[in-house]
């Protein structure tokens, strides 16, 4: 059974929702918040396994729910709705942890298997999709070093052997994994064990996550 939480400041769209979901045989709604406070503090005391957040609501903003709640260790997914595919909101909700986005006029069966993938780890967005928006909107990020300055290695490749590193950049390109194992002369079977290891070893909570520290770490530029 798959526990959500469903957060928006629309009564009329936290009814929609939860009467759609409820209406599964493999889904249950724990609770509805109006806002990103009340959002944060009932998973933490619920742990649903993902919340559906919308972006807009007064107080604090969805994008800050999911980044608190990513924040606190929490094992709870987020599922960001936007108005837009492609848009900044979709980006700040992807760096905050989010495991996905979806847009509001998604298609019922859409969101349903939305909620069930980013619930069992997968992430709900094409890789590809998140690379264009790291690309569009990548000049958001602060930049606090000069571009000029050496830059340390960064400690999360650490770990990586040089084919896990190699595999994890042309995930950051936006690579499927039948792509990686075409290319790369691989088995499939092969290369979804190096996918698992690069997530264990960089802490990545899903192949989304992946793809943003490949952009972060300037493997792919």
């Amino acid at each position: 059974m798959t526990t959500v939480l469903i957060a928006d400041d629309q009564p009329l769209q936290r009814l929609g929702f939860r009467m759609l979901l409820e209406s599964q045989d493999d889904m249950t709604v724990l609770g509805e918040a109006n806002n990103g406070a009340e959002a944060t503090r009932m998973t933490a005391e619920l742990h649903p396994d993902v919340v559906l957040m919308d972006v807009r609501m007064p107080g604090l903003d969805g994008i800050e729910a999911t980044r608190r709640i990513i924040a606190s260790g929490s094992r709870t997914r987020v599922l960001i709705l936007t108005t837009f595919d492609l848009d900044e909101y979709a980006y700040s909700g992807l760096r905050a942890g989010a495991s996905g986005f979806l847009v509001k006029d998604a298609q019922p069966e859409d969101l349903l298997s939305g909620i069930r993938a980013v619930a069992t780890g997968d992430a709900v967005v094409a890789p590809s999709l998140t690379r264009r928006l790291l690309d569009a909107y990548a000049h958001h990020l602060p930049t606090a070093i000069p571009a000029d300055t050496p830059e340390a290695p960064d400690p999360r490749l650490a770990a990586l052997t040089d084919r896990e590193r190699e595999i994890l950049t042309v995930i950051g390109k936006g690579w499927t994994n039948t792509e990686i194992a075409t290319r790369l002369h691989l088995a499939e079977s092969t290369v979804k064990t190096h996918v698992g290891r690069i997530l264990a070893k960089t802490d990545s909570r899903d192949r989304v996550q992946a793809v943003i520290l490949a952009y972060d770490t300037k493997l792919v530029k």
